[in-house]
């Protein structure tokens, strides 16, 4: 998405360098384009102006060149495919002429207003294209190509629900519109429904079972269901298959496709695969961040004096998008500490932290305010007035607590389990508060928690047996039990409680300056926990969350099990037996055995709980003690409260 700022600097760029052109100026116009490329390098436009400037030169294989790459960036400018039918039949190429004629014929068919908001969609002015989208779909409400154009911008600007509405509409006037549909599987992706996407994809790939994009789509949802082992062979088959894309950008396809598939092979525990395709992905991409973090993240690889100096080499150029930056100092945090060069290491974390930061959109004053609102709305009273609603099916165990907290430990040794199914962090809980709440924008916590008071036993009762509903595609075992192990539910003990009032509640603990170090070291994903790359808020969010769990075990007493990871170290059966019992489960030998349980496992400690357990994690953060005085300052009481 273009800011007004950047695309006010981007247009007066090129209406200089037209004016130049029409006053005869060309060089100097190429002068103005070639700077504007170097900001705006998928701008389409200066490209089709680059064209016309090759005409007047009368160098017709340039102009080519320019309009082709204006064209691939930005398919709907009827100037460029014009331009590029005269120069193939001037040149004699006619097949190539057949197929500009051909474009420009079917953009010369659409409404004017459709072509003009996809050429600003492509260029990346979303604001412009929505309005003039909206305005002709008062005129003409129902045509299909202007509502399908105008979810995908709600999809860019954060309103997936409009798009999902949008596509439903346009599906329902053409449903053979697979260019929709498959708009409609992502926008389903992207509001965390992935069965619904899978299903879309399927229905996509029964059309065109070779489709690149619609495989793509497939495996996407496949990974967000937690069904891994598919992609595996997916992934495999589109980087040996037909129709790939040529030169760089069939470097950078491979590059994402073995990150995709080493991150499978990551997670069902096919660790030296992993390597391979990890290691396939840099020879593809030498600079990609992603590939080298990914083999950092699998917590026992350890990097050549090689792998070093090529990751700072990379690390150091300036011109390195932001992102890779952020991933390549995480990956060189880890290899030095590995190394115990600890002034090192925390140098390459606290600077990807840094980068990390200014994209971070979490505020703390939020979190504290929903913290505060819970403890109001969700009461004693609350539940003893709300006594025996809800859906009374035992089956759900949730995990929960902070962040490399210990929790996937906690998780692989109830999976050990005959009786209980590992499934992954679900989504499923956050999404019924946003439904009933509101999220706020940035720190996706929900808002008017008042909302719940609301709901009769009725729809209480529904809302927990639509939880059972949704959450049976990732159960494919069949046990009794299965785990929830989303870290941030913490938040949601009420809601749980209330809609599911026989599910199991663990709250997994570690020490503060453990799990705040921990935490500081850690990349998550995407918008993932992004209160975790500064030092103020790690402390903060801890002690907003030892107050919250203070408030849950206040009014829900016995409810939440909590579970010291240092305890748990200390004594595994003795904590074992204490899980299991609270857990209503028959004690088995296997859980103590945990690290022999063959599963998928996609958190960040995959291969730790794929180990015996061991005292290495208790005291990690005193490598750090110089550097760590502001969190131990900033975590205060915490240090010792965190006990009770």
């Amino acid at each position: 998405m273009t800011s007004a700022a950047d695309s006010e600097d981007r247009d007066a760029g090129l209406r200089s360098a037209r004016h130049l052109r029409l006053a005869q100026r060309v060089r100097e116009a190429l002068t103005v384009l070639d700077r504007l490329q170097a900001h705006y390098p998928q701008f389409s436009r200066l490209y089709q102006e680059r064209g016309h400037c090759y005409i007047q030169l009368g160098d017709a294989p340039a102009a080519i060149d320019a309009l082709r790459e204006a064209v691939r960036l930005n398919p709907t400018l009827p100037a460029s495919w014009d331009m590029l039918e005269q120069l193939y039949r001037m040149l004699g190429d006619t097949d190539q002429a057949s197929v500009a004629a051909q474009t420009l014929a079917v953009l010369r068919q659409l409404p004017p207003e459709v072509v003009v908001a996809n050429s600003l969609y492509a260029d990346g002015d979303l604001s412009p294209a929505e309005a003039v989208l909206r305005d002709y779909l008062k005129r003409d409400g129902g045509n299909v190509g202007a509502l399908r154009l105008l979810a995908r911008i709600c999809t860019d600007t954060g309103a997936p629900e409009e798009a999902e509405a949008l596509l439903t509409s346009v599906l329902d006037r053409a449903p053979d519109y697979h260019a929709a549909r498959l708009d409609y599987a992502m926008a389903l992706l992207q509001q965390q429904k992935p069965l619904q996407a899978r299903q879309e994809a399927e229905r996509l790939l029964g059309h065109d079972p070779d489709n690149r994009d619609y495989l793509k789509q497939y495996g996407a949802a496949c990974v967000a269901l937690g069904d891994h082992e598919p992609v595996i062979d997916l992934y495999e088959r589109l980087l040996t298959g037909e129709g790939q894309l040529g030169g760089g950008e069939a470097a950078s396809e491979t590059a994402d496709l073995r990150v995709w598939r080493a991150n499978a092979l990551k997670i069902t525990g096919r660790q030296a695969e992993a390597i391979a395709d990890y290691r396939t992905a840099l020879a593809a991409r030498p600079e990609y961040g992603v590939a080298w973090f990914g083999l950092a993240n699998l917590k026992t690889y350890r990097f050549s004096d090689d792998d070093i100096a090529h990751m700072g080499a990379a690390e150091a150029r300036p011109d390195v998008q932001d992102m890779d930056r952020v991933y390549l100092c995480f990956a060189l945090g880890k290899a030095f500490e590995d190394r115990g060069d600890y002034a090192t290491s925390w140098q390459y974390y606290a600077r990807g932290n840094a980068v990390r930061r200014t994209t971070s959109r979490y505020r703390p004053e939020v979190a504290d305010a929903c913290a505060d609102r819970l403890k109001q709305v969700f009461t004693a009273e609350f539940f003893a007035a709300r006594e025996g609603w809800g859906a009374a099916d035992p089956a759900p165990i949730f995990i929960l607590g902070l962040p490399r907290s210990g929790s996937t430990l906690i998780e692989q040794i109830l999976a050990s389990h005959a009786a209980v199914e590992g499934t992954q962090e679900l989504t499923e809980i956050s999404r019924y508060a946003g439904e009933l709440c509101g999220l706020d924008p940035d720190c996706g916590l929900p808002v008017k928690i008042e909302a719940v008071t609301r709901l009769s036993a009725s729809e209480v009762r529904r809302l927990g047996e639509r939880f059972l509903a949704e959450t049976r595609a990732y159960r494919r075992l069949g046990r009794p039990f299965f785990i929830d192990k989303m870290p941030n539910n913490f938040w949601h003990i009420g809601l749980i409680h209330l809609i599911l009032p026989r599910a199991t509640l663990i709250d997994v603990r570690r020490e503060p300056m453990a799990c705040g170090f921990s935490s500081l070291k850690q990349l998550f994903g995407t918008t993932n926990q992004e209160f975790s790359y500064g030092v103020d808020d790690i402390a903060r969010y801890y002690r907003t969350y030892l107050g919250l769990m203070r408030h849950w075990n206040d009014v829900l007493p016995g409810q939440v099990l909590r579970v010291s990871y240092e305890d748990m170290v200390e004594d595994l059966e003795g904590g074992v037996r204490r899980l299991l019992a609270h857990c209503g489960l028959d004690f088995e030998p296997a859980c103590l055995r945990f690290h022999e349980t063959r599963r998928s496992i996609r958190t960040p400690s995959s291969e730790q709980v794929r180990q015996p357990i061991g005292r290495e994690g208790l005291l990690q953060w005193q490598n750090y003690a110089p550097r760590l005085g502001p969190l131990r300052e900033a975590l205060g009481d915490s240090l010792t409260d965190y006990r009770y």
